[in-house]
């Protein structure tokens, strides 16, 4: 299965392919799932001398990680005042202390090892209103506290000369985040992998795991036999393969368009600094420019990971509200990917049997969560679990209504929350 006809798959790098598993072979580590968290465990874990199996079903980064919006954003899908508020001032604490460390992470990888995957610094949150902007004010006290000393808040002026839109009253600029081409990080990551002796077999969906000791992890054609097992399929887990995972969230697709190439003073017109920048919606908008200066643009959500019939017609009111001088501009790709939502909106990390850990739900902050998250199993593995057990202490809630009702209550729910935004409440 190749990837979907998206930007990202037309200006991917060129790379030696990989296997298709064929036989019967052992590991220390079997990772099931080959996007950012599979690839981010898989590669720390080689990193520190473990025999790693990873195992993806269709290809590298065929999934969120290499269809996503290529932002690389801070903290996780709610912030820590929200962590101390429900889960109590200890919890904030410990994963406060590492809300900035998955872009570092990002960062590292990009530079360790050479990875070229048009890496730019800085990105915006984007206020449409003074209530935002007040959040905003506030995230930027909090962010502060926990390190990050990179912030600047923008006021309407400021804001202007970041973005050639009306839309916005201000916002906040990270410039610990950034934007990145998300699939040539992911092929340079499992590259690196490669490098280090773990071995990657694509076109090798999981189709049962017997736990035991050791676990046998199967496929159409070969079988793992590992002492560990990593679960990192998330939105594209399959339902069947662990029903205690796939209960306890909801695939969501997100559309994403890439314009025609812009002239280089066209596109700096729009972003004369070339940052990425979200808006401060419940259902946000997203984009950034590319490296050939094409306005990548992507929005809104589909609750269950409904394929759109025309992506086109969901994102072209969207991006002309923002840029109107846009006005009749082509788009050359258009796709959809699907994320992993949780009912808490914060990622799901745990163990569900002897030596069998799971990393799923990043609810929207993939890029960053899944580079920390893989730095954390392998932490856990090498007999240190406390930041990792910071997270999987959680509590992992399913969906109310069952498997029938979670979507339809889902979009209710969202629908109360962009009419809130809509009004500025």
């Amino acid at each position: 299965m190749d990837h979907v006809k998206s930007y990202y798959a037309a200006t991917a790098n060129p790379h030696a392919p990989w296997p298709q598993l064929e036989n019967s072979i052992q590991c220390d580590v079997c990772v099931i799932g080959g996007g950012f968290t599979g690839l981010s465990s898989a590669l720390f874990l080689t990193e520190a001398g473990y025999d790693v199996v990873l195992l993806e079903a269709a290809k590298v980064g065929f999934g969120a990680s290499g269809r996503n919006g290529g932002q690389v954003v801070n903290s996780y899908s709610r912030d820590v005042d929200v962590i101390e508020q429900r889960y109590g001032k200890e919890s904030a604490r410990l994963l406060g202390s590492m809300m900035f460390e998955g872009a570092s992470v990002v960062r590292d990888r990009i530079k360790r090892y050479d990875i070229a995957c048009d890496y730019r610094q800085g990105g915006i949150f984007a206020a449409l209103n003074k209530r935002q902007l007040h959040h905003l004010q506030d995230q930027h006290k909090r962010w502060k506290q926990y390190g990050n000393n990179a912030l600047q808040m923008l006021d309407e002026t400021g804001i202007r000369r970041e973005i050639a839109s009306e839309r916005y009253v201000g916002g906040l600029l990270d410039n610990n985040g950034g934007h990145i081409h998300p699939l040539n990080l992911a092929l340079g990551e499992a590259e690196a992998i490669r490098n280090h002796g773990g071995r990657i077999y694509e076109e090798s969906e999981v189709i049962s795991v017997d736990y035991g000791n050791p676990h046998q992890i199967k496929t159409a054609k070969g079988q793992v036999t590992a002492k560990f097992v990593i679960f990192a399929g998330n939105a594209y887990l399959a339902p069947h393969l662990e029903p205690r995972l796939t209960r306890l969230s909801i695939p969501c697709g997100s559309q994403i368009v890439a314009t025609e190439p812009l002239s280089a003073d066209k596109a700096l017109a729009l972003l004369p600094n070339n940052r990425c920048v979200e808006d401060c919606n419940y259902l946000l908008d997203y984009y950034r420019l590319t490296a050939d200066n094409r306005l990548l643009y992507g929005g809104g959500v589909v609750y269950g990971a409904r394929e759109p019939d025309d992506i086109d017609a969901l994102i072209r009111p969207k991006l002309l509200k923002t840029f109107p001088q846009l006005a009749g501009i082509k788009f050359d790709y258009r796709w959809s990917g699907n994320f992993l939502l949780t009912l808490s909106r914060m990622p799901q990390v745990g163990r569900l049997d002897n030596g069998v850990f799971y990393i799923q739900g990043d609810s929207g902050h993939g890029v960053t969560f899944t580079h920390l998250a893989g730095k954390l199993v392998s932490e856990a593995l090498c007999g240190q679990p406390q930041r990792f057990d910071a997270f999987a202490k959680l509590p992992h809630l399913p969906f109310p209504g069952g498997h029938r009702f979670r979507v339809p209550l889902t979009a209710i729910g969202a629908a109360w929350y962009s009419l809130r935004d809509r009004l500025g409440v």
